[in-house]
């Protein structure tokens, strides 16, 4: 996720079966000559490939952005080479929200759903409202990033479990927590419309 350029060779030749190389800090030029060649290297062995273009706001792996929106231009010279997924920056922001955010870009991520035909990725998926994504869904957003969710149902059961005395055996504590999570996950997969629409491999 958010792989370096090295990163990602490494990663296709360790027998990943996906990998996703952000090259969104890079000029442009720059970003579609290493894009290509993850896509030449990983394609050949059958690995899917997610590029970024616009940097999703936030910190993740010691990148920091402001979150600013993708140019639909250069998200289409992303996309026509071939990858599998394309992460783009529509305002969205890794983590927590601030206070202050002023929504996801549904002019933007309407430009850009109707200049490619790449499965297009929503970022920082955690915490919008479920009205904004669920529209995101509905305007071409193909996958979305829950991560802070997921971990913020599971730490917040770790804390209500340890609270309890009566339950501090660790056999106690992990099944309460995994239950936790998984019900962000069914909420998440009805609220993306995604009912019994997995591949079954």
């Amino acid at each position: 996720d958010h792989g370096k350029y090295s990163e990602a060779l490494d990663a296709i030749e360790n027998g990943f079966s996906s990998v996703m190389f952000d090259g969104s800090s890079l000029p442009i030029a720059e970003n579609i000559e290493k894009t290509m060649e993850v896509v030449r290297l990983a394609h050949a062995k059958g690995i899917s490939v997610e590029a970024e273009v616009g940097g999703i706001g936030g910190e993740e792996d010691g990148r920091i952005s402001r979150g600013e929106c993708a140019d639909p231009n250069q998200c289409r010279m992303i996309a026509d080479l071939g990858i599998d997924f394309l992460a783009a920056g529509i305002g969205n922001i890794h983590g927590k929200y601030p206070a202050n955010w002023t929504g996801l870009n549904f002019d933007r991520l309407k430009e850009l759903a109707d200049a490619i035909d790449t499965p297009l990725v929503l970022h920082g998926g955690s915490g919008n409202p479920d009205d904004e994504i669920a529209e995101a869904v509905k305007r071409g957003i193909s996958k979305i990033n829950i991560s802070s969710d997921l971990k913020n149902a599971y730490f917040m059961k770790v804390r209500e479990v340890l609270e309890n005395k009566k339950l501090l055996e660790p056999n106690k504590i992990e099944p309460a927590c995994i239950d936790a999570a998984c019900e962000v996950v069914v909420h998440k997969i009805r609220l993306f419309n995604a009912d019994n629409k997995a591949d079954l491999y």
